[in-house]
């Protein structure tokens, strides 16, 4: 699997297509083992907001075309379809053992901070943020419009996928945290699929052609149910109780001022009242 296409000309860039930027807040300032732990979030809250379930989102499953086997000149066919559809130089390309090359977008809707290693000095973060000496590691939120193209392989996983993306954004989490999902729009339905660690996303592609309303692909986190703890490191649980600490304080701020505003209004109603 490569990271960028054999010809420079055609190459698109892999700069991260963001628009919005990452807030910094709430920092730490542990040290350990020389290396400097820092944090950032751009929420404003801890837990995520109860959400209503979107009716128009259903489970998928996989398409007849994902299922079957392809002969060499029915990828030929596909290969020479799928070019003649796309606008863009993200062409496939066949190569002389029936395997091909090609490129797939992936977006981010991810719930939970990703930690992240800083360059070296004089570069620059995932975020945009200058780099220092100091061998720092980040932890934030990416915004939810982040995407990314990857040159692969038809022999390449979604597996594989998951741990270029992680690799690219210099993500040092487990890439078991993360899965890879395919999504499609039909009928005026949108349906979401998980791909299993060894599908292959260029075939799917392949299969479905370029439209992004047809197929596309997103990484989320992988949910097997509840949070498991113990796969954060010591800081990152430090700086979660303390971001805990900063949403209970403003909570009971919130309390406190609601009950001091019902008893004004009382003890006003009281004093313009007349007995009797």
């Amino acid at each position: 699997m490569s990271n960028a296409a054999s010809s420079s000309d055609k190459t698109p860039s892999f700069e991260m297509t963001w628009g919005s930027s990452t807030s910094s807040g709430y920092c730490s300032e542990e040290d350990s083992d020389s290396e400097f732990e820092q944090y950032f979030t751009a929420r404003t809250s801890f837990f995520p907001k109860i959400r209503k379930p979107n009716l128009n989102v259903k489970q998928d499953e996989q398409t007849e075309c994902g299922k079957q086997e392809l002969t060499t000149a029915d990828i030929q066919q596909k290969v020479k379809e799928y070019n003649a559809q796309i606008n863009s130089n993200l062409f496939m390309n066949m190569n002389k053992d029936s395997s091909y090359t090609g490129f797939i977008k992936v977006q981010f809707k991810l719930a939970r901070p990703v930690s992240v290693t800083h360059p070296k000095k004089g570069g620059h973060d995932a975020a945009g943020r200058k780099a220092s000496g100091v061998k720092r590691r980040t932890s934030f939120y990416l915004p939810k419009d982040a995407s990314k193209h990857l040159h692969i392989s038809s022999r390449t996983s979604a597996r594989e996928v998951i741990e270029a993306l992680l690799k690219k954004f210099t993500v040092v989490d487990n890439p078991g945290k993360f899965a890879l999902f395919e999504r499609s729009e039909r009928h005026d339905q949108v349906y979401v699929r998980k791909l299993s660690d060894d599908e292959r996303p260029l075939r799917l592609r392949l299969c479905a052609g370029p439209s992004e309303k047809v197929l596309s692909f997103v990484l989320k986190e992988n949910e097997t149910g509840e949070v498991n703890w113990h796969a954060f490191s010591m800081p990152e649980l430090k700086n979660f109780l303390r971001i805990l600490q900063r949403e209970e304080e403003e909570h009971v701020k919130q309390i406190v001022q609601r009950y001091a505003l019902a008893r004004t209004k009382m003890q006003e109603a009281l004093a313009g009242s007349t007995p009797g």
